[in-house]
């Protein structure tokens, strides 16, 4: 059976009310958190998700029911009328559908699907809880002013709130239950009158029953007032810098700069396949700029052939940020950047033949266009060794790819000396695809 997932989404979210009337509805960089949410909950191995609603109930369980259908998932609405009241009671509602283990999670707490993947894959002994527990106390996403402090010793939660002064780590809001988490909100409720889930930890750590697994490297962030918001957004776009096949050209110039698109990008209609489009088209001009002679048109050829490079991330990162990454768009990407590079390559050789017919110039152009072609056609294999050494520690290598071919095809138009940079963009593409090929053979 699946893994079932409880999601507390009934607050109001009066701190963040300037971006949306209903908390779980309001979008960060394109997609609603709860989508997020439940988006991160099902790449952790998640099924079936109960949803606990309150504030603007008809709204939120609108877009629950046609987020199923898109998703096609299970998501079953509950509804809690004391959503003003203290967490647990939202907690509560789930008491007679939930028995065994389920994952509970909050719907404005932003994470990494690996935190969820870190808990699950530790056993849950009747009767207990368990806790993803941040023991980076200087993590710089957190509101110290508003977290939730845990005291963790032995693997196990000895207290929890927010206002111990004692404490090595905090309350990510992940949560690994068995159906002790009824009974100690109960007892708890019975004895102090606290309903909140914090107390109900409390209750069980002091039998020892909560356990803490330990996180200090995880992305999560609790996005509740206009401040963290702020932060939630940085640090979504942060972790679209993190890829391991960007060259040195895209680490340090593209990326930075497509990741600023990318944050508007995601608030248009448009598809990661319509920006792959869009370049490609891009790289057309420049070729037809490139083809009709003189400096003024080889410059702004130049200048368009590297704008598209560098908003050439966007596709990807559009892909991420909304949920839209396929088969598909990736390989019609590919395709594409393959294309746009022989045009591209084929145009300033054609530049430089309009000036003088010259077979060294054709053979040129040729090797050029041949070793962009090969240096494409073994990335895949040279990417997935480089990941493996990463994995073991050695090091990610030099990784020469399209950033920097078509980086120089800026600095060639851009200076006028077209046919140094096609030498070097046919030597030096050759060149690598010889070095993968020898690191493979004893990889």
């Amino acid at each position: 059976m699946g893994l079932k997932c409880l999601i507390i989404a009934a607050g109001q979210g009066s701190r963040l009310q300037q971006r949306g009337d209903s908390k779980p509805l309001i979008p960060i960089l394109g997609i609603p958190l709860i989508e997020r949410v439940i988006r991160s909950a099902m790449e952790a191995g998640a099924e079936e998700f109960y949803v606990v609603i309150g504030w603007q109930s008809n709204l939120v369980r609108d877009f629950l029911e046609r987020l199923a259908k898109r998703l096609a998932i299970q998501i079953t609405p509950l509804v809690n009328e004391d959503w003003e009241k203290e967490n647990g009671l939202s907690v509560l509602k789930a008491r007679d559908v939930l028995q065994e283990p389920f994952l509970l999670l909050m719907a404005d707490h932003l994470f990494d699907p690996e935190l969820v993947r870190s808990l699950t894959t530790h056993s849950l002994p009747d009767e207990e809880v368990a806790l993803v527990v941040d023991s980076d106390i200087h993590n710089p996403l957190i509101d110290m002013d508003d977290v939730t402090r845990v005291k963790v010793k032995n693997g196990k939660i000895c207290d929890i709130g927010k206002e111990m002064t004692d404490f090595n780590g905090f309350d990510t809001g992940i949560f690994l239950c068995s159906s002790a988490i009824f009974e100690a909100l109960e007892q708890n409720r019975e004895k102090d009158g606290d309903t909140t889930l914090s107390g109900a930890i409390r209750v069980l750590a002091e039998d020892g029953r909560a356990k803490a697994i330990s996180s200090s490297n995880g992305f999560w962030i609790d996005v509740d007032d206009p401040a963290a918001f702020k932060r939630a957004e940085k640090a979504l776009l942060d972790r679209l810098r993190d890829k391991l096949t960007d060259g040195p050209v895209s680490r340090y110039l593209n990326r930075p700069i497509s990741v600023m698109f990318s944050r508007h990008l995601v608030k248009l209609d448009i598809t990661p396949n319509q920006i792959s489009l869009f370049l490609f088209l891009c790289s057309l001009v420049a070729t037809g700029l490139f083809m009709m002679g003189g400096y003024i048109f080889l410059l702004i050829g130049g200048v368009l052939a590297q704008f598209a490079s560098i908003v050439d991330g966007c596709d990807g990162e559009v892909a991420r940020l909304k949920y839209q990454g396929s088969d598909f768009g990736g390989w019609f990407d590919a395709v594409l950047d393959r294309y746009a590079d022989a045009f591209l390559l084929f145009g300033l050789t054609w530049h430089l033949l309009a000036r003088e017919a010259n077979g060294w110039v054709l053979f040129t152009g040729f090797m050029a266009i041949i070793g962009s072609f090969m240096l494409s056609y073994t990335a895949d294999k040279y990417d997935n060794l480089m990941r493996k050494r990463i994995r073991a520690g050695s090091g990610a290598g030099l990784r020469m790819g399209r950033d920097v071919r078509v980086f120089l095809i800026f600095l060639g138009a851009a200076t006028n000396m077209v046919l140094p940079v096609l030498v070097i963009i046919a030597v030096v593409m050759n060149v690598e695809v010889v070095r993968r090929v020898r690191i493979a053979s004893v990889g």
